[in-house]
């Protein structure tokens, strides 16, 4: 008897919904906030809240997927993808802001997306998981992210940013070792498929 297949309309997979959702709103906080008008700091403020909330829903989702039994293959993919709408769009809207170097944030997407693309392309073979050394890449760049978002500096001295910057070299390490790993395993899952269809 085959296992009950688990709908997609669950709560998990509402809160990645959630997290994209934030994304749009995560943006224009952060942008706002970079403007140095006179409400920046209160914007800026608003961005990190936006983020550590959107960030912890996605533990929450997966907390609540493997207590309840509720993995589906549509959380496997829209999960990452909502995790890199949100680091992606911090990214790219600090570089802009001219608080974090152009090329990091160009090797950072380049990974984190072509990951991405290679998951769909490999979905005929099957589905690629997050990987433990995956999951470490975000908790990184969450910290990082996290770091640079805060207006800490004008309280805490001009040490403040480098936090972030260091946070930012390790993740940026770790994202581009997780990301051959992720190749090597879509190489080797494309391989057992195309062994088992050969039987």
């Amino acid at each position: 008897m085959s296992p009950e297949r688990v709908s997609n309309w669950n709560l998990p997979n509402i809160l990645t919904s959630v997290r994209i959702l934030l994304v749009p709103l995560f943006v224009w906080f952060l942008w706002a906030g970079g403007s140095f008008g006179q409400d920046s700091l209160a914007m800026r403020w608003a961005a990190f809240a936006v983020f550590a909330v959107a960030m912890y829903t996605d533990k929450l989702d997966g907390d609540i997927a493997r207590a309840r039994g509720l993995i589906t293959d549509f959380g496997k993919i829209a999960d990452p993808i909502a995790d890199k709408l949100l680091t992606g769009s911090a990214l790219v809207v600090l570089s802009l802001l001219n608080e974090l170097w152009w090329w990091v944030t160009i090797v950072i997407l380049v990974r984190e997306w072509g990951i991405t693309l290679m998951r769909f392309v490999v979905l005929r073979y099957g589905v690629m998981p997050a990987s433990r050394g995956g999951k470490l890449k975000t908790v990184l760049q969450t910290l990082a992210l996290g770091l640079l978002l805060m207006p800490l500096g004008s309280v805490v001295g001009d040490w403040w940013p480098w936090a972030g910057w260091i946070a930012m070299g390790a993740a940026l390490v770790v994202t581009v070792v997780t990301g051959l790993d992720y190749v090597r395993q879509a190489i080797a899952l494309r391989a057992t498929a195309m062994a088992d269809r050969a039987r």
